[in-house]
């Protein structure tokens, strides 16, 4: 018989070739188009956030002359700054409806708006604002200085086209003719949007003035948690792994030991704030709302993927290396310290740094514990203030502001998962950094 006809060529392809390179072709494609959908999801994702919260990095303003009455502020002409701290806002607002009077006839504009109604346009904030200023400069009265001030949520939102003329219909925080005026005054260059540093280094505002919102004394409370954290959680998570790994006998404690650490990371995250709230705030009476507190409640959570990691680094060192060193006389402490740490050093920084980045974006546990929006207004001006003193952290603020009603709140929810991002994506940055810095080959 031919032997073509006994053995077959390999260059003709037998119909089980053929199904199974029909498989890897089909099995390829299923991950191309895996990929294809992940990447479009990512784009859709971003493309939402930053279409929806961009717009909390600008912000309406109206700047205007405003007339520093001598008869309003300082009767007595003394500039003693205790009776003009006595002059509440109320005293402040005649004065802000004559300047926009002023401005409307300076730019020839026509207006039924009563100055009352011209006034609901400017954020309640206005009258502070300028209050502020003349208690801080009291030698600026019977002056006319300029200012400005933010307009509030509608009109603010009708220039970045969240409001507009139909949905302000059962509206009764602006009318039609505030609009009409809006129109005008934007082009007369008075009223203006711009960036908004406010609210990046801002604080969280009333329900009355979200157009005044910031989210900057929240990133100070994030801060100082992350410092707890990378304080306690690096030396504790690192010192427990290299005596789990390197040191400690293989028994049954160790054995219950780890099998308890790998389920404490599996442990969401709400137990962590009930353990937090029962132990540092009810039992040993720690200030409630604190970066403190929530430094030591996201350290018990952090630790068992610091820990995790940081075993997987030092088991990935060949035990030659530690085969060598201990043959050269090193002992077993310098034989981990001197040799098996640094080569390890490199995933245990990377894993500290993802443990870090999934705390800073945790929330429950940080409202079991107070850290909710509203509680501070000014920057912590000591380590101690920023620990100690109540305060927010960004994920809880951003949870605030998205179940707050007005719209200007929901629109600075999405620019902080902006800056929240931003976090993120530099501290995994960062990882990837000092992994490729201080990795070694062997």
């Amino acid at each position: 018989m031919p032997t073509d006809r006994m053995h077959p060529s390999i260059h003709v392809q037998d119909a089980h070739t053929k199904r199974r390179n029909a498989a890897e072709r089909r099995f390829k494609a299923y991950g191309v188009i895996a990929i294809a959908i992940g990447l479009a999801m990512l784009v859709t994702l971003l493309f939402t956030i930053l279409s929806k919260g961009t717009g909390a990095f600008q912000q309406t303003f109206i700047t205007m002359q405003v007339e520093l009455l001598e008869s309003k502020l300082d009767k007595a002409g003394d500039r003693d700054l205790e009776k003009i701290k006595k002059v509440t806002t109320f005293g402040y607002a005649p004065l802000i409806k004559s300047a926009l009077e002023n401005v409307a006839q300076a730019n020839g504009i026509e207006t039924d708006l009563k100055p009352k109604d011209m006034a609901k346009m400017l954020s309640k904030s206005a009258a502070s604002q300028l209050r502020a200023f003349v208690i801080k400069n009291p030698d600026k009265i019977g002056q006319t200085v300029e200012f400005r001030f933010l307009a509030n949520s509608r009109i603010d939102g009708y220039l970045k086209g969240r409001v507009n003329r139909q949905s302000i219909a059962n509206d009764k925080n602006v009318t039609p003719a505030q609009l009409d005026f809006s129109d005008q005054l934007k082009a007369a260059g008075v009223l203006k949007k711009t960036f908004n540093i406010d609210f990046i280094i801002g604080a969280d505002a009333s329900d009355q003035r979200p157009e005044a919102a910031g989210i900057g004394v929240a990133m100070m409370g994030s801060l100082f948690m992350m410092l707890v954290v990378l304080g306690l959680a690096l030396p504790i998570g690192v010192a427990a792994s290299i005596y789990l790994e390197e040191f400690a006998p293989k028994n049954w404690i160790t054995d219950i030991i780890e099998v308890n650490i790998s389920n404490l990371a599996a442990v969401p995250s709400i137990v962590f704030g009930i353990l937090g709230l029962a132990v540092f705030i009810n039992y040993m009476h720690l200030p409630q709302s604190a970066p403190l507190v929530g430094g030591l409640v996201l350290t018990l959570m952090t630790l068992p993927t610091i820990i995790i990691s940081t075993r997987a680094s030092l088991k990935a060192v060949p035990p030659s290396i530690r085969d060598a060193a201990l043959g050269v006389g090193a002992s077993k402490m310098q034989a981990v310290f001197h040799h098996v740490l640094p080569l390890a050093a490199p995933g245990i920084l990377t894993g500290t740094i993802i443990g870090l980045a999934q705390a800073l974006g945790e929330t429950a546990p940080l409202l079991l514990i107070g850290m909710i929006g509203f509680i501070a207004s000014n920057m912590p001006e000591t380590v101690a203030e920023g620990l100690l003193s109540p305060n927010s952290a960004m994920p809880a603020q951003i949870y605030e502001w998205a179940k707050r009603a007005d719209p200007a709140f929901y629109e600075r929810a999405w620019g902080g998962i902006i800056i929240l991002l931003i976090f993120l994506i530099s501290m995994n940055t960062l990882a990837v950094i000092l992994r490729r810095r201080f990795e070694r080959r062997w």
